[in-house]
């Protein structure tokens, strides 16, 4: 374990908004992303007490044996206007009463349950809007959005769950009929949308590793009252955009109304894993990129990876914070990243509060690739994972596998970090599954410690020729791994976890780790194995940890309330050393960031057990509320 704990008078939070004492009003609690709630009834010294107060089975779910796809549910519950709204992987909203699960009302989109762009029926969610001032006896003054597969958004009344009829067309919203270039899937909405002021601000999800040209990577503004498109950010230049695509944003976003400006983190253009119709500079790729809300302006952007190939998407909200340095209050973002990279960034301007340093980095023996000479790394925080090197071969699982684990490990290519997928195989770490994931960072304002849960997986990448390609099965798997067709390139690509026969890594524990870092002074204050690998029934050592998907809420109370993990448990952990003081079992992995809030005088932590099988093949419809005893 590394401790150090911080020199916090050094740093304050925030200019940016901070959670009142009873909301969780959008996607990561704030619009600052920081996740943060001041409720203090639950510490560290009562927490063993938290009991489970009432629980709610949607009936949403499939594991895929039936007519239905598989579920992954990622909802985080929106606490607003003394109701519980939730969007299902069925898109629907169910409205419930925060002290008994009881339904309020219930809306059904009627959208297609079809995969028609991901492996499984996704959601993550709804948005929440109210109107600054509501007019007395008048319809849909707060609502509720919900995106579908099917790239419809729907606005219902946040009070009885009826359409607003003036929203859209009688309150639906085709995103699709802005879909205009290599219109091979639709733009999927299975994040809510991010609202500022009354500006809705939305991204979309494709069909990934599956063609190289594809639609070209949109952010739209919408006026939150009509659906009418107020603006709209493209990502890819629009002389290549025919011949390439993505670059979108598909996961949350966070912004600073002070400032006017919304962070928009932008994922990797297509095909992921091969760059050579693509050589051109696409400066908003992979990047963190802020934008005015009014205007949809570009006001400045910093990519994080230059000619992605390795599906380094930006995946999460930044974290807003402010901090002290040299006498001076610096308004700064944190950029979590799949690498393990913590960029720190002036939210105002873009520049770096940390040196960054281009290094070199391999070059691709590809067919057509231009790999980028240099990437950018950071000097400051320390990143979660080793840039610099793997963990290496595990004996335990080298030895199940006779030796199996080392003698792949040495037949892949594997020069650090940014080694290019290659035809013998790369080693790839950390790998499109991380390092840190969606769920990003949380930030507590008290102690001025920022935390973040990470995994640490290897991965093989291996590009395969066209004409060798034919008679493999295309399409992957629920789990993503497999092989894909980056239709239109001259490789295929084939993507596995690095394990051996039984399905153990073939890499050293730990498999995850939660952090907390000083972002004022850019150290790591402690680290600590996170969560436990669970499978066959048994349950591995809490030191190897676990692969984990969503992320953490920081409390006023000094607790961190989390799930994430392969076990399908949920947890609270000391703010101060890391060390697990509550948890409890839910029905799947609770992939979906928890919402902590107090209603009517008592503090509440909510989780989405929904399952992933990126983790394991487990799905739920569980929501769980506790509090403590009255």
């Amino acid at each position: 374990m590394i401790r150090r704990f911080a020199t916090t008078a050094v740093l304050t939070l925030c200019a940016a908004p901070v959670a009142a004492q009873g909301t969780w009003d959008t996607f990561h609690g704030q619009l600052s992303g920081q996740k943060y709630a001041p409720a203090d009834q639950i510490t560290a010294d009562n927490v063993a007490d938290l009991e489970r107060q009432w629980t709610v089975h949607t009936g949403d779910m499939s594991d895929g044996s039936g007519e239905l796809p598989p579920t992954v549910w990622s909802a985080t519950p929106i606490y607003a206007n003394d109701t519980l709204y939730i969007g299902t992987p069925f898109y629907r909203i169910l409205a419930l009463d925060p002290a008994t699960g009881e339904r309020k009302w219930t809306y059904d989109s009627q959208s297609r349950l079809e995969a028609l762009t991901q492996p499984a029926l996704k959601n993550r969610g709804v948005a929440y809007w109210a109107a600054e001032n509501p007019e007395e006896g008048q319809a849909c003054q707060r609502r509720v959005y919900l995106g579908t597969m099917a790239a419809t958004l729907h606005a219902v009344d946040a009070d009885t769950g009826e359409p607003c009829r003036d929203f859209a067309e009688e309150g639906i919203l085709d995103v699709n009929q802005w879909n205009t270039t290599n219109d091979r899937w639709p733009l999927s909405l299975l994040q809510p949308p991010t609202v500022v002021g009354d500006t809705l601000v939305l991204g979309w999800a494709g069909k990934d590793w599956a063609y190289s040209e594809a639609p070209p990577g949109t952010v739209f503004g919408l006026d939150a009252r009509t659906g009418e498109k107020l603006w709209e950010v493209n990502f890819i230049p629009e002389e290549i955009r025919q011949r390439t695509g993505t670059a979108n944003v598909w996961t949350a976003m966070s912004a600073d109304p002070e400032l006017g400006l919304v962070y928009i983190p932008v994922s990797s253009p297509s095909p992921n894993y091969w760059g050579g119709n693509r050589t051109e500079d696409i400066p908003l790729a992979t990047s963190v990129t802020a934008v005015d809300v009014e205007s949809g302006k570009v006001a400045w952007s910093r990519q994080l990876v230059h000619h992605d190939i390795w599906d380094y998407d930006t995946n999460a909200a930044p974290t807003l914070m402010d901090i002290e340095r040299d006498g001076q209050t610096v308004p700064v973002l944190v950029q979590t990243t799949k690498q393990g990279f913590l960029y720190v960034l002036n939210r105002e301007t873009g520049e770096p509060i940390f040196e960054w340093e281009e290094r070199e980095v391999p070059t691709s023996e590809a067919e057509g690739e231009e790999a980028a000479p240099t990437q950018p790394f950071p000097t400051a925080p320390p990143p979660t994972n080793d840039p610099d090197a793997w963990p290496g071969v595990w004996w335990l699982a080298d030895a199940v596998s006779f030796g199996g684990c080392s003698r792949r490990a040495e037949a892949m290519q594997y020069e650090g970090l940014y080694t290019p997928p290659s035809v013998e195989g790369t080693l790839t770490y950390p790998a499109t599954a991380g390092g840190m994931q969606w769920g990003g960072a949380a930030v507590d304002p008290e102690s001025g410690l920022l935390y973040v849960n990470a995994s640490r997986v290897v991965q093989e990448y291996r590009l395969i020729p066209r004409e060798e390609y034919v008679d493999m099965q295309d399409g992957g798997s629920f789990a993503e791994q497999g092989y894909y067709a980056q239709e239109g390139a001259p490789y295929a690509f084939y993507l596995s976890n690095f394990q051996n026969w039984a399905g153990m890594p073939c890499w050293k524990p730990p498999f995850g780790t939660m952090s907390a870092y000083d972002i004022a002074s850019g150290e790591k204050v402690w680290e600590q194995p996170f969560g436990r690998v669970q499978r066959y029934g048994f349950y591995m050592p809490e030191s190897w940890g676990s692969p984990t998907i969503g992320g953490p809420a920081v409390t006023g109370g000094g607790l961190l309330f989390i799930g994430a993990s392969i076990d399908s448990r949920v947890r609270a952990l000391d703010t101060e050393t890391g060390e697990q003081l509550w948890s409890d079992v839910v029905m799947a992995p609770a992939v979906a960031n928890p919402a902590v809030f107090e209603h009517e005088g008592r503090q509440w932590v909510v989780f989405i057990a929904g399952g992933n099988s990126i983790l394991k093949p487990e799905v739920g419809d569980e929501i769980a509320a506790y509090a403590l005893p009255q």
